[in-house]
């Protein structure tokens, strides 16, 4: 039987309960790159051989991958990135000329503007359904936001992909619809207008106008009514720093609110008033 303290690429370690495990590395140019962590130490050694065939067969191709390497598909991804183009990323991307490929797994691949390239060489991208999001100083960050996306964002209201590849990352396919929270983009007799909506139990129109300046800021003047009148929702205010204070106060000043909203509003309040009273 092969004696399992000499498998090439495999060292012995142990947990902090005292079991053994073996980890798999290799090195390449003078680079020592890990490979991973078994249970069986031929497994180790399968994923030290399988890291050899990459790096040192040109020919190897991602395709040629099987669920039942030893290796994982990721590592494989940072192996022929290795080995094509010279530079060792820690996390599964493929350099290609003028951008990028990340691969979350075999099928499931985005593409990205090489702008991006030194933060995703140090963040790792996990899914959870469509949310797509990186882990940074403990919180979970949407990569959405590099875009100025915010979080309530919502495909094809408030930004969309311009061929239509939801996984093309690229600034160049991402197009911004909606800046401002509460507003809404639409075309009327062939002009762009903008909606500003709020929610309280549901959501309720605020107006429309001509600008999203002024829909963003009648969302802010709604808000702001809303709670001084005792609405408890914590509404968080669109900030618009294309305007001068004096522009935004003059637009505050004018912009017009539905009088469904103040009459709900003054309703809600009469409610609670009645039903603290009959508790």
């Amino acid at each position: 039987m092969e004696n399992l303290t000499t498998l090439a690429g495999v060292n012995a370690a142990v947990r902090k309960n005292g079991s053994t495990y073996y980890r798999a590395s290799i090195t390449h140019k003078g680079k020592h790159i890990a490979l991973g962590s078994y249970d069986n130490p031929l497994i180790a050694h399968a994923a030290y051989l399988e890291a050899r065939g990459i790096i040192e067969n040109s020919a190897w191709e991602l395709k040629n991958w099987k669920k039942d390497y030893a290796l994982t598909f990721q590592k494989c991804v940072i192996l022929v990135n290795y080995r094509d183009q010279g530079v060792y990323i820690g996390t599964p991307i493929l350099l290609k000329k003028g951008f990028f490929l990340y691969y979350l797994s075999y099928n499931d691949i985005l593409t990205f503007d090489i702008d991006d390239l030194f933060y995703y060489s140090s963040h790792s991208i996990m899914r959870r359904g469509t949310h797509l999001f990186v882990a940074d100083y403990g919180s979970q960050i949407s990569i959405l936001s590099r875009y100025n996306i915010p979080a309530y964002g919502v495909a094809g209201r408030d930004y969309r992909f311009i061929n239509g590849d939801s996984s093309d990352l690229r600034y160049q396919n991402i197009e911004i619809i909606n800046r401002y929270r509460g507003v809404r983009m639409y075309t009327e007799k062939g002009f762009q207008r903008y909606k500003a909506v709020i929610h309280i139990k549901s959501s309720y129109v605020i107006g429309r106008y001509n600008t999203e300046y002024e829909a963003a800021i009648a969302y802010n003047k709604a808000a702001d009514i809303l709670t001084k009148k005792g609405i408890n929702k914590k509404y968080e205010l669109n900030y618009i720093e294309d305007l001068s204070p004096k522009d935004y106060a003059d637009i505050y000043t004018r912009v017009k609110i539905s009088e469904r909203i103040l009459k709900y509003s003054e309703t809600e309040i009469k409610r609670n008033v009645k039903k603290q009273v009959s508790i």
